[in-house]
């Protein structure tokens, strides 16, 4: 299936929205905390990255609630599934003035599925290198996903020919991301219902890679 994307400008990936809420008081003072120290778009990058995946704890690898969707939501409670991470770290990004968006990937639950589902990470602008993906997801043995531009070092490699990476950079979650995340109470139901899109693309705004 082909999927038509709107072409939008890097500064569209710096708006404010419901789930990347970046102007909420403690993502403003997050972001400015992790700037300290740091010179540039790429090394304050790097320093957003590393506090989601290395200090928010991963929903399901901790068996943690509550569920979490907004960015403001995953900062207050240090937990969330990928996606959810994925929205606080675009919001920190965003709320210092540098460029960012969502990915998205269709992979298997178990080794090989069925059955698949989505996983949530990001896509941020650097000066030097445009559009580089990253992934917060946290690390675990045998998973180990990096901030070394330009190289891509995500959490997950395709190894099933029905998994695939998403075509486009997302401003806001899928809807399918949304509902999983709002309409399930406890990790173990957003578990047994985690989205997958089933090879079909909700129409959105994104700009392709």
């Amino acid at each position: 299936m082909v999927v038509e994307t709107t072409q939008l400008s890097v500064g569209a990936f710096l708006s404010d929205s419901e789930y990347i809420d970046w102007k909420h008081p403690s993502i403003l003072n997050k972001a400015a905390e992790l700037a300290v120290g740091n010179s540039g778009d790429e090394a304050i990058a790097r320093r957003c990255f590393e506090f989601v995946r290395d200090t928010v704890k991963h929903s399901w690898d901790y068996r943690m609630n509550p569920v979490t969707c907004k960015a403001s939501d995953v900062l207050m409670y240090s937990t969330g599934y990928c996606y959810a991470k994925s929205h606080l770290l675009a919001a920190l990004l965003r709320a210092n003035g540098i460029p960012a968006g969502l990915c998205y990937q269709r992979l298997a639950v178990g080794t090989e599925g069925p059955p698949f589902c989505l996983h949530g990470l990001n896509a941020v602008y650097l000066e030097q290198h445009g559009w580089y993906r990253i992934d917060a997801r946290g690390n675990k043995p045998g998973m180990s996903a990096e901030f070394i531009p330009p190289v891509e070092q995500l959490a997950f490699s395709l190894i099933s020919a029905s998994e695939m990476d998403i075509p486009g950079i997302w401003l806001d979650p899928l809807p399918e991301v949304i509902h999983a995340l709002t309409q399930n109470s406890t990790v173990e139901q957003v578990y047994v219902n985690l989205p997958d899109i089933n090879e079909v693309l909700q129409a959105g705004l994104t700009v392709s890679l």
